[in-house]
């Protein structure tokens, strides 16, 4: 049996079908998975929480995930809209771009740290 489900992602919506596990055509030849095949969670390093100096504006995480990379350094003079990080959360790479032009004041994380979802990321300076 096929639904149908509207869904709104970021304001739009989608129409989406979803068929029941087991019926349709070709599904008695896929075998059920065996949980042992299932790989577990992947243990990034976790990120010794710095405490920021207080000169600095801190850019928190939106969201728990992995640091994929850091584009910025210490010292950088950034725009506003400039990517300073990516994080990846749900298999999908989420951009965290600059608030306002500044400078870079100190950097918390790096590529393959885990991070919490308000977790000081980075702070800056104010331009």
């Amino acid at each position: 049996m096929v639904k149908k489900y509207n869904v709104k992602v970021n304001g739009t919506v989608y129409e989406v079908e979803v068929e029941a596990a087991g019926e349709g055509p070709d599904r008695a030849d896929i075998p059920a998975p065996v949980l042992n095949d299932i790989p577990g969670p992947v243990n990034a390093p976790a990120v010794k929480q710095a405490a920021p100096s207080g000169n600095g504006i801190p850019v928190k995480a939106p969201m728990q995930g992995n640091v994929i990379r850091v584009n910025v350094k210490k010292g950088d003079e950034v725009k506003r809209g400039t990517v300073l990080l990516v994080l990846e959360a749900m298999k999908m790479e989420n951009e965290i771009a600059s608030p306002e032009d500044g400078t870079i004041d100190e950097i918390f994380v790096s590529g393959g740290n885990s991070v919490d979802l308000g977790q000081t990321l980075l702070t800056y300076i104010r331009a």
